[in-house]
C-alpha cells in the first residue's frame, strides 16, 4: 500500500511510544494496515525516531521527546492521548513546525460527572455517612441543598464546559474563569479573568480546577487565592497538581476551614505520610477522574480517526497553541 499524503511516495511510519505494563492501543493492527508502526519505549524512542512522520504518545505522563528530539529528523505530527500537554511541551518542539494535537473531547463528559459526584458527595455528606455506617452508629443528620449553590470553574475549555453544563443541570449557579472574560457566554454565562481569580472567590461554595497547566496558570491557586474563599469551601482539583499551593491548601484543610476532592496532586503517587492521606476534609483519588470503563478504546479510536484524516490530506484535529500548551477557542 502506498500513500501519497503530502508528497510521501512511500508508507508514512508511526512511531508508538508506550511504556511496560500498558497495553497498546485498541485498533494497533488497523494502525499497520495504513502505516509502518514502530513500538518503542522512553528509553529507545531516539532509535526508532528516524524517519518518522508521525509520533503517537501512548504514554501520556512520558517527557522523553525532549531528550530523544535530535534524532527527530522528520517528524511532523505528535499526537499525545492525553488532554493536557504539559508534559510533553518543551522549546524546541514549540518552535517547530511540527503539529501537536490531543485528546480533545475524549475526558470531557467522564471529568464533568466526576465533579458532580464530588459536589452531590460533599453537600450530602457521603464519607460522614460511610464512616458513620462502618463504625456501626445510626446518627441522623441534615444535608445541604444542592440547588442555589454557587460553583466557580477555572477552566473554561471543553472539560470546563462540559462541567458547567452538568452542574448548572442540577440547579448549581455556575461561572468561570477564564483568559477571557465574558457576560454573556453559551455554558457560563459570566467568564471572570482568571489573572485576578483572588477577587472572584468570597462567595464560592465549590471551587473546580481544571484549568491545563501553564506557566500562568502554576501555582494560581496559592496561599492568597486560599484565603480568600469562604470558610467551609469546597476545592476539586481535576486539571493538574501544579496549580495548586498544595501546602498552603493543606494547611486549611488541617484547619477545618476548608475541604478538598483531589484528583491530581504535585507528586503521584501521594507520598507516604502525607498528612493529605489523613486529614478530615481532604478526599483523595489516584488520577482517575476521566478513565471510565472504555476510555482507551477511544482514545485508540480518535487516533485512528485523526490518521486517517492526515492520510488523505487533511488536518488530523484540532491543534494544540504550543505557545500557550492547550488547544485555543
Amino acid at each position: 500500500m502506498t500513500q501519497h499524503h503530502r508528497g510521501l511516495a512511500t508508507r508514512p511510519t508511526v512511531v508508538l511510544l508506550t511504556a511496560d505494563g500498558v497495553a497498546p492501543p485498541a485498533h494497533l493492527d488497523e494502525f499497520r494496515g495504513l502505516v509502518e508502526v514502530r513500538q518503542c519505549t522512553a528509553g529507545t524512542l531516539a532509535e526508532a525516531l528516524p524517519g518518522a512522520e508521525v509520533l503517537l504518545v501512548w504514554d501520556i505522563f512520558s517527557d522523553a521527546l525532549a531528550s530523544a528530539w535530535h534524532a527527530a529528523d522528520s517528524l511532523r505530527w505528535v499526537h499525545v492521548a492525553a488532554a493536557g500537554v504539559d508534559a510533553l511541551l518543551f522549546d524546541e518542539l514549540r518552535e517547530s513546525d511540527v503539529l501537536v494535537t490531543n485528546a480533545r473531547g475524549v475526558f470531557d463528559g467522564p471529568i464533568a460527572e466526576y465533579v458532580l459526584a464530588c459536589v452531590l458527595a460533599h453537600d450530602k455528606q457521603l464519607h460522614r455517612t460511610e464512616a458513620l455506617q462502618r463504625a456501626g452508629e445510626w446518627r441522623h443528620r441534615e444535608t445541604t441543598r444542592v440547588a442555589g449553590r454557587r460553583a466557580l470553574v477555572v477552566g473554561t475549555g471543553g472539560i470546563g464546559r462540559a462541567t458547567a453544563r452538568l452542574l448548572r443541570a442540577v440547579g448549581l449557579d455556575v461561572r468561570g474563569a477564564g483568559r477571557r472574560p465574558s457576560d454573556d457566554d453559551e455554558d457560563f454565562g459570566v467568564v471572570l479573568d482568571s489573572a485576578r481569580l483572588a477577587e472572584h472567590l468570597g462567595d464560592v461554595d465549590h471551587l473546580v480546577m481544571v484549568a491545563p497547566l501553564t506557566a500562568a496558570t502554576s501555582g494560581m491557586l496559592g496561599e492568597v487565592e486560599l484565603a480568600a474563599l469562604p470558610d467551609g469551601a469546597h476545592v476539586i482539583n481535576v486539571g493538574r497538581g501544579q496549580l495548586i499551593d498544595q501546602e498552603a491548601l493543606t494547611k486549611e484543610i488541617a484547619a477545618g476551614r476548608l475541604s478538598a476532592h483531589l484528583d491530581v496532586l504535585v507528586v503521584e503517587p501521594l507520598p507516604d505520610g502525607d498528612p493529605l492521606w489523613t486529614l478530615d476534609g481532604a478526599h483523595i483519588s489516584p488520577h482517575m477522574s476521566g478513565d471510565v470503563v472504555g476510555w482507551r478504546d477511544t482514545l485508540s479510536r480518535q487516533f485512528l480517526d485523526h490518521l486517517h484524516a492526515w492520510l488523505g490530506g487533511s488536518e488530523p484535529g484540532p491543534a494544540v497553541d504550543k505557545g500557550r500548551g492547550y488547544v485555543s477557542g
